[in-house]
């Protein structure tokens, strides 16, 4: 289910320390000094087994001529259109400040669910402090000390009720169909161009359907025996004219994308190569167990010797380690430069995603791959796997059954993950590995 939540609210009232908590890393940078959150942070939080993605929307940077128009209200807005829930952070030890008034009435207006997260609650005084914020008329309220993590329970409880496990289920019903191609990236590396040079053969069947996210456009594309959806996340409104905004929408849009998809072409410019946002979206659609593939564009720009595509997809593969067993293609859309090997590529990384081994092959194999390099002694026992079996999941994940489940080391885990991909071609798939007790 792609379920979105945004964290919004004044500088330093603990977004980000929050965002920390509830993805359980420190991901975002944490100061007491306002502003310090400007680049936005994504990540993807879990709670009881219910998955959403988080968005920590930072303050806005003082200074400016009009602060409360030109970065609050434009980063609310986006947050109130594209998340699906609001968790609303003010702060217990200030109080209720004018700037939380002004955003509180952006907030009323929304039909979305909006939780009023009072921060710095960490004593009995502050807790009757607190009920001062209950005067803004929102009906979610929760009480919450972000660095302990007490209070953060209840208010992941209400935000994850939406989702449901049955829609989790229908969901991978619908997604059953034809295979699900993401066109994502950064604004202006060729994502349209891409799109439009694909669909603009002659004999293409085309029919554009209005996807359930707002502004992706589904693509139903057959020709050469090929048939799949392709999802353009490239239709960004044009709202403001400010940069981080647009980019803001966009990295939204590729979020909700990878969603859908079954894999992602992340488009790079090989110019500038892999920025950090096209590192947190391959992350992220690997962390939700999507195929990928790396195409890297306007490769006819480049100067080229003998191993320069050699070198750059070397350097491309220790951004991204440790998954670097993805494929990366190097494509001109200009010239129309195996833009259509890119298409032959996402389809042999949707079969290895749906790829299921005989039980009788796989134990066959991975037996001996474990023969041939045993697990290391563990306090004096020694570690045998007797038996290994596939799952019924959507993403390749394997059982692996053994005497002493909780005392594989990750080195092991990595080796037999090699095994598997080396045996059985898992290439731009994410591979789970699961140990059981025997």
């Amino acid at each position: 289910m792609s379920y979105t939540v945004a964290i919004v609210g004044r500088p330093n009232v603990g977004k980000s320390t929050l965002f920390n908590r509830l993805l359980e890393q420190r991901k975002a940078i944490v100061d007491d000094v306002s502003g310090v959150t400007r680049d936005r942070q994504y990540g993807l939080a879990d709670w009881n087994g219910k998955v959403f993605n988080l968005i920590d929307t930072g303050g806005f940077v003082p200074n400016t001529e009009d602060i409360f128009e030109s970065e609050i209200r434009k980063q609310v807005k986006i947050a109130l259109e594209e998340a699906d829930g609001i968790i609303f952070m003010v702060d217990v030890a200030t109080g209720i400040t004018d700037l939380d008034d002004a955003m509180a009435d952006i907030l009323r207006r929304t039909k979305k669910p909006v939780y009023v997260v009072v921060n710095k609650v960490d004593n009995g005084t502050r807790e009757l402090e607190a009920t001062e914020f209950y005067s803004l008329g929102f009906t979610n309220n929760y009480f919450i000390s972000s660095i302990s993590g007490s209070g953060t329970g209840e208010l992941l409880d209400a935000v994850t009720a939406p989702i449901t496990p049955e829609e989790d289920v229908e969901e991978t019903k619908k997604d059953s169909g034809l295979p699900k191609f993401a066109i994502i990236g950064q604004p202006n590396v060729g994502k349209s161009s891409l799109l439009n040079a694909l669909i603009g053969q002659e004999r293409t069947i085309v029919s554009d359907v209005s996807g359930t996210t707002r502004d992706s456009i589904h693509t139903h594309y057959k020709l050469f025996q090929k048939e799949f959806m392709l999802i353009d996340t490239a239709g960004i409104r044009k709202k403001s004219k400010e940069k981080e905004d647009l980019e803001f929408y966009s990295i939204i849009r590729a979020i909700k994308a990878i969603d859908e998809a079954d894999v992602c072409m992340i488009v790079l410019d090989a110019d500038k190569g892999i920025t950090a946002q096209d590192i947190t979206i391959f992350s992220l659609a690997v962390r939700k167990g999507k195929g990928v593939v790396m195409l890297v564009n306007k490769w006819d720009l480049i100067e080229k010797e003998t191993n320069t595509a050699r070198d750059y997809e070397k350097l491309l593969k220790q951004k991204l380690a440790p998954f670097t067993d993805v494929p990366v293609l190097f494509i001109s859309v200009l010239e129309k430069t195996r833009i259509f090997k890119a298409i032959e590529l996402a389809l042999e990384v949707y079969e290895n995603r749906r790829r299921k081994v005989p039980t009788s092959k796989l134990n066959e194999a991975m037996l001996a791959a474990v023969a041939a390099y045993h697990a290391p002694v563990v306090r004096g026992h020694a570690i045998k796997i007797k038996y290994v079996s596939q799952l019924p999941t959507p993403v390749p994940s394997f059982a692996f059954f053994t005497n002493y489940p909780d005392d594989i080391k990750t080195p092991y885990r990595n080796y037999l993950e090699n095994q598997l991909r080396t045996k059985f071609n898992f290439t731009g798939v994410p591979v789970r590995i699961f140990f059981r007790k025997k």
